[in-house]
């Protein structure tokens, strides 16, 4: 019958995914076995690798998580989404997105890394390795994320070197870099002096001072010497905090992971005591129930989640595989997902009002001073702290903030690239000192790419990979996958085994049906809806980018995704043997310690 026929296909296809996993944990494990085959009289010395390494508590898991979690996203995207889209009604899609996407994913990806202790190609080996493409196609994100997202550190560097000065330099229009449009805005002289062409000391500052930007992206310009050496210092400081592994991350997140918040609170107090703040966080909060039924809002919802979660997306793999096997992931994942939504909550408190006392004072509405992105951390709050009593203080604990809250997401990216790397080649890279070169080695490269985007036109080029690569459609498409991957070709009920295993208990059941059922539903639900209301890009709501920006944009971010179907070809037109004796193969089923971290290899001398 047609039925039997289709099933007979889908078991196939099964039992090829089982029996790549048996042949490449084989073709793994003979690669670390403690001894090695000599056909000659040459002496074999036994030499021992490095440790791979674990958490030295279980607290420093969460914080390098949170850290990542907890990011810029958090500070100037989910309070302008919250304010733009009915408020606190907002919150009811974003909670709905988070049960049906966020933790199930979250769960999955940890568990997985848990279980084999690997990064997040070699552990897709065990679980599914005609998908093992998946692995690749996220390190190719987290690349691309790793050399852009540095330089939001870049500037926050700059501008809190320039802090330290009498006067702030965005506070006036008394500067070298300053126009005749430069309007100095307050009660007074807010209707004489405006104008439709009139800017503030802030924007000019930004655009003039800091980037030099230039029309376009075809216009690529100079190079902006000053962000160059503030991103090298930014790599500096990210390779000395990584080229340990988990062994000085796990350290260093003690501090970057928990002074943000410190400098939150103290952010939330002095906005608090402003004039005008309550009206700023009645617009962040005031509750427009119409706004439920409205598609875009759920979109936004989607895309927000998308946007918070693009950190980990495969960082999670490589972060769980240090953990102890005994690790209750299950639980981890809603304290960390609590934390990442609480702390978004409450950046809107801190960020709104601000806002409102900004536009207590300008005599404007909050919607005209509200803004989201890189406006609102580099204008619009500057421009507000430039308002306070004694502006250095406040825009240097702004600013430390800014840089440590991208601090936590830069370092475990670069530890998700240096797990995967030395992970698929163990006996070459976790030998004495080897880790650090290749460390050194992935920062240079990173930071040479990434002058690119220090350029007077690097803005454009770095708005059109976060668009279209590092929190792009591509990331809905590889959550998709992902789901497909482990919930119907591995298995959700063998997964479950797997974290049963490891915890002592099942999870809650809801989690099974979500990656087989409704993540991949809801995920490809939002790529067709973003499609079907494609727009294209625009920098600052005007420019339009060339036809080959474009071009360029959607290639990097659908390379990702065609390595997977591209791998699982791979891997089937190198498979031997006939049908019969593919279908008769099993996987091994062997959970993740055979792997070993402190595996032996041969020398030969």
């Amino acid at each position: 019958m047609w039925w039997r026929g289709k099933e007979k296909n889908r078991s196939d296809f099964i039992v090829i995914n089982q029996l790549l996993s048996l042949n490449m944990s084989r073709e793994f494990l003979k690669g670390n076995s403690l001894e090695a085959p000599c056909q000659d009289n040459r002496v074999v010395k036994k030499t021992q690798l490095l440790d791979r390494g674990q958490w030295a508590s279980k607290l420093e898991f969460l914080l390098a998580v949170a850290g990542t979690l907890v990011g810029l996203g958090n500070l100037w995207r989910f309070p302008y989404l919250c304010y733009k889209n009915g408020g606190g009604a907002f919150l009811v899609p974003y909670v709905l997105f988070l049960l049906a996407c966020g933790i199930p994913m979250f769960l999955l990806e940890t568990a997985m890394g848990q279980f084999t202790s690997q990064g997040c190609i070699t552990c897709w080996r065990h679980f599914c390795p005609l998908f093992e493409g998946i692995g690749y196609a996220t390190q190719v994100v987290i690349a691309y994320a790793a050399v852009s997202y540095i330089v939001i550190q870049a500037w926050a560097f700059f501008y809190l070197f320039s802090s330290f000065s009498a006067e702030v330099p965005w506070a006036s229009c008394r500067n070298t870099w300053n126009t005749e449009s430069c309007v100095e805005f307050d009660k007074t002289n807010m209707s004489t002096n405006w104008t439709a062409n009139a800017t503030t000391p802030a924007t000019e500052f930004w655009e003039r001072r800091v980037l030099g930007i230039s029309r376009g992206i075809e216009e690529v310009g100079s190079l902006r010497w000053e962000l160059a050496l503030c991103l090298l210092l930014a790599w500096i400081l990210c390779y000395f905090c990584v080229w340990k592994g988990v062994r000085s991350t796990g350290k260093v997140v003690y501090f970057t992971a928990t002074f943000p918040y410190v400098m939150l609170v103290v952010l939330l107090a002095r906005g608090l005591t402003l004039p005008g703040a309550m009206d700023g966080l009645a617009f962040y909060l005031y509750p427009d129930p119409t706004r439920l039924v409205d598609p875009q809002v759920s979109k936004k919802s989607a895309i927000q989640h998308k946007y918070q979660r693009n950190p980990l997306t495969g960082s999670l793999t490589a972060l769980g595989s240090y953990n102890q096997y005994n690790n209750d992931c299950y639980k981890d994942t809603f304290v960390l997902c609590l934390v990442n939504g609480g702390s978004s909550f409450v950046a809107g408190f801190a960020i709104f009002s601000v806002l409102g006392f900004m536009s207590y004072e300008q005599g404007l509405p909050i919607s005209e001073v509200a803004a989201s992105g890189p406006g609102l951390a580099f204008i619009a709050y500057p421009r507000a702290v430039a308002m306070m009593p004694v502006p250095q203080l406040w825009a240097i604990c702004f600013f430390i903030m800014v840089i440590l809250l991208g601090a936590d997401t830069q370092f475990v990216s670069l530890e998700c690239l240096m797990t995967s790397v030395t992970d698929m080649f163990p006996t070459v890279f976790r030998r004495a000192y080897r880790r650090e070169l290749l460390l050194l080695c992935l920062c240079s490269v990173c930071f040479f790419l990434g002058l690119l985007l220090v350029t007077e036109g690097g803005l454009y080029f770095l708005q059109l990979f976060d668009h279209y690569v590092c929190s792009g459609n591509n990331l809905l498409l590889l959550s998709v996958c992902q789901s497909i991957a482990i919930g119907w070709i591995y298995g959700a009920d063998r997964l479950y085994d797997n974290i049963e295993d490891m915890i002592g208990y099942r999870p809650w059941p809801l989690m099974k049906y979500c990656w087989l059922y409704i993540t991949p539903a809801v995920c490809m639900g939002t790529f067709i809806f973003s499609v079907v209301r494609y727009k294209p890009l625009k920098f600052n709501k005007t420019y339009v980018y060339p036809t080959w920006a474009y071009a360029l944009g959607w290639f990097l971010g659908l390379f990702c995704v065609l390595l997977v179907p591209l791998w699982i070809i791979f891997k089937v037109t190198q498979m031997k043997g006939t049908t019969w004796q593919v279908c008769t193969q099993a996987d091994s089923g062997e959970k993740g310690t055979q792997w070993g971290s402190n595996c032996v290899v041969t020398s030969v001398v």
